[in-house]
């Protein structure tokens, strides 16, 4: 088992909340398309959205190792307090004004980034992939969500297993206080992390299943997610990293066949 039995659960249920609050937060923006600050979604066939999705990981995984080659930890803060601004003010306008939605969005991430605290930091975590799903789920559609996963997940084991730089931008993140993802630190010098992808892109398929079939479906979805998730952390070993991915992707398949074979 990677982690205590309390972190583990701790760990899995900060997943599960996220899913759930990102539902909510894209069930609204599924009634109302406009977002907040004037953003504009990719203007792209939903069979094809996955393709400007990639190419955008592709390219921010390019800058992320630039900045870890020259350790350049002022611009991954900058480049992490907009992303995160950006984002929780999205998921915020999904229900409040959009005025308060930024002054709310400032104040988590002022607070994430520049006060560390474990309760405002996994606050904001809970939050933020609902912009996220906010902005994409309606672009997406069942086929490039499957085509999205897939390519992720192996992109996932690569990066963990073959070139380990997903390691080395986990580390990197680490030593600058900065992580992108759910985080519990516990014991001395021990730690419990879930990279933002993995919490994402899972809440991306329960979306799009939100947006092809009912919230119900997606919520069946995600707690089949979570028992995947939770699978991989009981059968894991300390001290080791997972591409985590493959795992929460499969945990999304299974999750799609049972609504579809129950009619959910």
């Amino acid at each position: 088992m990677k982690h205590t039995y309390p972190v583990t659960i701790t760990l899995v249920l900060l997943f599960l909340a996220a899913q759930i609050i990102g539902l909510l937060i894209t069930k609204q923006y599924l009634k109302e398309e406009e977002l907040p600050l004037g953003i504009e979604r990719p203007e792209v066939e939903e069979n094809l959205s996955y393709i400007p999705i990639i190419i955008a990981i592709i390219i921010s995984t390019i800058l992320a190792l630039i900045l870890i080659k020259y350790k350049s930890v002022k611009l991954w803060k900058l480049w992490f307090f907009l992303s995160i601004l950006i984002c929780l003010t999205i998921a915020f306008a999904a229900f409040l004004p959009q005025i308060i939605s930024i002054f709310l969005a400032f104040i988590l991430t002022f607070l994430k980034v520049f006060k560390r605290n474990i309760i405002t930091y996994n606050i904001s975590e809970l939050f933020v992939y609902g912009g996220i799903a906010g902005l994409f789920v309606p672009i997406l559609g069942i086929l490039s969500i499957f085509i999205l996963l897939l390519v992720i997940s192996v992109y996932d084991m690569i990066a963990v297993w073959k070139t380990k730089h997903m390691i080395k931008l986990a580390k990197f993140q680490s030593e600058s206080n900065i992580f992108a993802g759910l985080y519990i630190p516990y014991k001395k010098n021990r730690e419990a992390i879930l990279g933002g992808g993995d919490v994402g892109f899972p809440l991306l398929f329960a979306g799009v299943i939100l947006k092809e079939f009912n919230f119900t479906s997606a919520v069946i979805v995600s707690f089949i997610t979570t028992l995947s998730l939770l699978a991989l952390f009981m059968y894991a070993k300390k001290n080791k990293f997972y591409p985590a991915m493959p795992f929460l992707s499969a945990g999304c398949f299974i999750g799609f066949l049972i609504i579809k074979l129950f009619s959910f």
